[in-house]
């Protein structure tokens, strides 16, 4: 038997560190442990942040030096609605930004089950209207995020496209969660690889967002059942070790059959969201590197 990769080992410590303690129960502890994870890789040094606020929401503009501040990739975070933060996704996110030479501005959305559905889409259409309003071209912005942010940039798409709005320069999901009808194949043939999503735990989070009276395929929710036809280019990261791997394979084929030029990459060995550990990870690094490229080039840089 061959000795593990370098990649292998580095996916192995990240495995090791997350296994290291039980999933929290209660949503505060949970919450409190995403932003543990996250904070635990310092944001660098020559990353300049700011602080602003949304009609309320807490938000977060990065730039990183070199980087292009009229273009700017906005990013939702992962965390099944129910958790993550600006805290949690720092590390991911000021990355993203130097590797695509913009500023990105994070945004704290409303979570569940204090506020479901609609909150977090609402939310995300609110940052979008103060990026317009401040004078931000569409086609200067990056819509973007990872598992349940993923899930929020295709939906805020959808929405864009069908109130008529101009449309960003592109869209970029990272380990989507987009079918909240857990309907996927690789819920149970990943379930043994994936160190992170299992199919009760996603059930508990559909549970929570969703109101008694919202449908688990409606297109808002589960956008992989939306009409996709008329969407920017998509670029679709996900790892071989996801139980999520379905939503993205499918999402991927479904654009493509609506005539929208997509992109998917499934990286060997690699689990969920991998990306966020790219400090430690030269997976994460080389996944954001690509993410990179592909926005600055939708963005004509």
């Amino acid at each position: 038997m061959s000795a593990p990769s370098k990649g292998e080992s580095e996916i192995a410590a990240i495995r090791a560190m997350l296994g290291a303690k039980p999933r929290p129960v209660g949503w505060q502890e949970r919450r409190q442990r995403i932003e543990e994870v996250g904070a635990a890789t310092p944001v660098a040094a020559d990353v300049a942040l700011e602080t602003v606020s949304i009609g309320g929401i807490d938000a977060e503009w990065s730039i990183a030096p070199g980087s292009d501040p009229g273009r700017v990739l906005l990013f939702f975070h992962g965390g099944g609605y129910c958790s993550g933060s600006i805290l949690s996704h720092r590390a991911l996110v000021t990355e993203a930004g130097r590797a695509a030479e913009v500023r990105t501005l994070a945004v704290n959305y409303r979570l569940a089950p204090e506020h479901p559905f609609p909150a977090a889409l609402d939310d995300a259409l609110a940052a979008w209207r103060f990026l317009r309003q401040a004078g931000v071209a569409a086609h200067d912005i990056v819509l973007g995020g990872d598992s349940a942010g993923g899930g929020i940039t295709l939906s805020l798409l959808c929405r864009l496209r069908d109130t008529g709005d101009a449309l960003p320069a592109c869209g970029w999901l990272i380990s989507p969660w987009t079918d909240l009808t857990l309907s996927g194949e690789t819920l149970a043939s990943k379930d043994a690889v994936d160190p992170l999503i299992h199919r009760a735990y996603l059930a508990e989070l559909r549970d929570a967002y969703l109101p008694e009276d919202v449908d688990q395929n409606d297109p808002r929710v589960s956008p992989l059942f939306a009409d996709l036809a008329g969407l920017p280019p998509l670029l679709i990261q996900v790892g071989s070790d996801e139980t999520l791997l379905s939503d993205a394979t499918r999402l991927a084929a479904a654009a493509g059959a609506a005539d929208v030029a997509v992109t998917l990459e499934i990286w060997p060995h690699m689990i969920h969201a991998w990306p966020l550990w790219n400090a430690r990870l030269a997976a994460g690094r080389a996944a954001l590197a690509e993410a990179g490229a592909f926005m600055r080039r939708h963005m004509g840089r």
